[in-house]
């Protein structure tokens, strides 16, 4: 049953995007092990349970698992993982970042993290501010190149999509902090850069949150596919 309902997944989201999907087959560059991390996004109901690579349940249903899938009919010697996990800040990531992340050697780590960052300061009484992301996210990457000096990360940006329905005013602008914050980072270690606000907000041009994001934070099947495709076009140019 799971996996017909991702190979459902799979062809929906494509057909109800209309967007067409790059090969993932990268240039010059040959890592090939690549881990997902973040919160909920990218956890999208992974069974935590299993740790092994291109496992169809451990990929989770989310923008990671489309790209998974394409890579991995791609090339063969692709080896993907995802740990995110539903709910975590970018000091939970630092927390358990050593055998979520460390351990894994992986050659490509792509991090989407910050809507918890501010959110649970408006639902779940977390006092972090825009500074604390920006400290924390530093000494994630600082942590990540001690450790891995050729680690290629992708930072993505986290996003919110205007329409939703878990957007409040208290919203706007304050979480655009985090959004700067996350490219400031990039910037700062020279790292490769995944707009996804960029993305969403030309995509509300064609239809309304409702269709690719309900509630602004969790992107439906539409949404999932649209980041797949924001993400791949960074992906090849590393």
């Amino acid at each position: 049953m799971i996996r017909r309902d991702w190979i459902k997944l799979l062809a929906a989201s494509s057909a109800a995007t209309m967007l067409p999907i790059p090969s993932l087959t990268a240039g010059p560059f040959e890592g090939r092990r690549i881990l997902f991390q973040g919160d909920s996004i990218t956890d999208a109901g992974r069974n935590k349970e299993i740790n092994e690579a291109n496992n169809i349940q451990a990929l989770g249903y989310g923008y990671s698992a489309l790209i998974s899938a394409q890579l991995i009919s791609d090339n063969k010697e692709f080896q993907i993982y995802n740990k995110g996990i539903s709910g975590h800040k970018v000091f939970q990531l630092i927390d358990r970042w050593q055998k979520d992340a460390i351990d894994i050697k992986p050659d490509v780590i792509s991090i989407l993290i910050g809507v918890n960052d501010f959110w649970h300061t408006l639902s779940n009484g977390y006092e972090g501010t825009v500074e604390t992301y920006i400290d924390d996210y530093r000494k994630l990457i600082d942590q990540t190149l001690t450790a891995l000096p050729k680690v290629k990360i992708i930072i993505c940006e986290p996003f919110v999509v205007e329409g939703g329905t878990a957007i409040t005013p208290e919203w706007t602008p304050a979480f655009d902090g985090y959004k700067k914050g996350s490219l400031a980072i990039s910037k700062e270690f020279k790292l490769p850069f995944v707009p996804f606000q960029e993305y969403f907000n030309r995509a509300l041009k064609s239809a309304p949150a409702s269709y690719w994001c309900p509630d602004g934070v969790h992107p439906s099947i539409a949404g999932s596919t649209l980041m797949a495709k924001a993400w791949m076009e960074t992906f090849k140019r590393i």
